[in-house]
């Protein structure tokens, strides 16, 4: 396959999953960064359960887990990760918090775009496999937050 495939592909998938839906997958208005544009901070506190993560631990975890694709893709050595911390800590977040973090996951996408658009090749170790779970793995926590603003009551698109 030529690479301009794979990457062409790779590139709608990932702006349609975070900013700009293509209709690939996704319904207009429901990337990741348009959902999270209308929920509040409060909205974002709320776990659907007791046992249940909040949106911010689900964003949280996205940011985190791009941070660690990225230091990857860069050949760097993450060390160990304690996935788990997010779920245990991550509850209520005041609204300057809420911000800063969907900020914070702005930039650590633009800055994991930029590095895959950046490559030469697709043939580095996890280049292709990571790009893939950034989509896939992203997509999941977009669903589990849109299912749970069926609940803490933020606006939905059908």
């Amino acid at each position: 396959m030529k690479p301009e495939i794979f990457t062409s592909a790779f590139f709608e998938l990932i702006d349609e999953t975070f900013e700009h839906v293509h209709g690939n997958y996704l319904d207009k208005g429901t990337s990741l960064f348009e959902t999270l544009a209308a929920v509040s901070a409060a909205e974002a506190s709320r776990a659907v359960s007791p046992k249940a993560a909040t949106i911010a631990a689900h964003v949280t975890h996205v940011e985190l887990y791009l941070t660690v694709l990225e230091d990857v893709l860069h050949g760097k050595d993450p060390g160990k990760v304690d996935w788990n911390e997010i779920w245990r800590t991550t509850r209520e977040v005041p609204e300057a918090e809420w911000d800063a973090l969907r900020k914070r996951l702005h930039e650590t996408y633009a800055r994991l775009v930029a590095l895959t658009r950046s490559f030469d090749t697709w043939e580095g170790d996890g280049q292709v496999s990571g790009a893939l779970s950034v989509v896939v793995h992203t997509a999941y926590h977009l669903g589990a937050i849109r299912q749970a603003l069926r609940v803490v009551g933020a606006p939905q698109h059908d």
